[in-house]
């Protein structure tokens, strides 16, 4: 039993993702069959898709996509590796920056059209800081 260490934690995460991933391919599967009912009622569909929950819940499959992937890289590096094993515990956490780095201007890019107040204020002050040295 891994007892709540990184190898758990990693096992827990990668099959969480995988079902968010394949929850999104169904879904996806439905979202394209509309196109059977005609352009009208595709594109009455495709209008949710513009909607704040489902924006975030595009930001929780960028999220799921990349830590599966990567995560997937550090099992094949731990399979393949004759020190993947010793490593593991550094390449998870590796995998996890890794995810955050990427949806840091994720999240800027998929939720600044939809908090064009709150979001583009909130990032005007932090460039203005910037700009003006503090």
């Amino acid at each position: 039993m891994y007892k709540g260490q990184s190898g758990m934690w990693s096992w827990l995460l990668h099959r969480i993702t995988g079902l968010g991933i394949l929850l999104f391919l169904f879904i996806h599967i439905v979202d394209i069959s509309l196109l059977g009912f005609g352009p009208q009622v595709y594109n009455d569909g495709i209008l949710l898709f513009d909607s704040i929950i489902v924006r975030l819940l595009s930001l929780a499959l960028i999220g799921a996509v990349v830590l599966h992937a990567t995560n997937g890289v550090r099992i094949m590096l731990i399979d393949f590796w004759s020190k993947g094993v010793r490593y593991q515990q550094v390449m998870f956490i590796v995998v996890l920056a890794i995810t955050i780095i990427v949806l840091i201007p994720t999240v800027y890019i998929v939720l600044l059209p939809k908090l064009p107040g709150v979001a583009a204020w909130f990032f005007m002050v932090k460039a203005a800081a910037i700009t003006n040295g503090h």
